[in-house]
């Protein structure tokens, strides 16, 4: 009976102890804001590990194919006491594209669509930042795709921003529209191609 009892003190004691260091670990994690002017000022970096962007890609006027871009780089310098002060910088990889699950069909956009020997780099350079609102707004730009160099607006959604583990953090989705033929895609790439991007940028030390 002693032996039974112990044993349920014990069981019950680290059922108590687990359940306090769940509570300290909720209470310590951050707490992000939902306002672009909450977020300090200073020099950014993309967070790779915590960003997707994926290309929706009209197929056949059926359905949408939808490819990811696995590599993606970029430098942000923000200043939300003074918009015209905030720039943005984006380089991407096509050779790190992902397809659905057929054999070959990767390396096949890479070299036939994408052409990445002879253009291993995509850019986005931004222009202009205009706020429409605490978590909402637009960014133009000029993207460089395949040596064609257009300028395109993203429509921006502040997901959130605040201390993270490691500091600063500005989180983001933002979206835009692009013409295939302007880019040189083929013509059975019927509509516009959407790019979507979900990124968190962490503060430069």
């Amino acid at each position: 009976m002693a032996a039974k009892a112990f044993g349920r003190a014990a069981a019950m004691g680290w059922a108590l102890a687990l359940a306090a260091a769940g509570m300290a670990a909720a209470q310590s994690l951050p707490t992000p804001t939902h306002d672009y002017k909450a977020a300090p000022a200073g020099k950014y970096q993309i967070d790779a590990k915590h960003t997707g962007l994926i290309a929706r890609v009209p197929h056949l006027g059926f359905s949408y194919s939808i490819f990811r871009f696995q590599t993606v780089s970029g430098d942000l310098n923000w200043n939300p006491a003074n918009p015209k002060a905030d720039s943005l910088t984006v380089t991407v990889d096509p050779k790190s594209i992902t397809t659905a699950p057929v054999p070959g069909f990767s390396q096949e956009i890479q070299e036939k669509f994408l052409k990445v020997a002879q253009f291993p780099t995509a850019t986005f350079t931004s222009t202009a930042f205009h706020p429409a609102g605490p978590t909402h707004g637009t960014v133009e730009g000029d993207l460089t795709l395949m040596g064609v160099t257009k300028h395109v607006t993203f429509d921006v959604d502040m997901i959130g921003d605040g201390k993270g583990f490691r500091g600063p953090v500005i989180g983001v989705e933002a979206t835009t529209r692009l013409d295939p033929k302007t880019y040189g895609l083929p013509p059975f790439i019927t509509g516009p191609i959407e790019l979507v991007i979900d990124t968190e940028f962490d503060a430069v030390n």
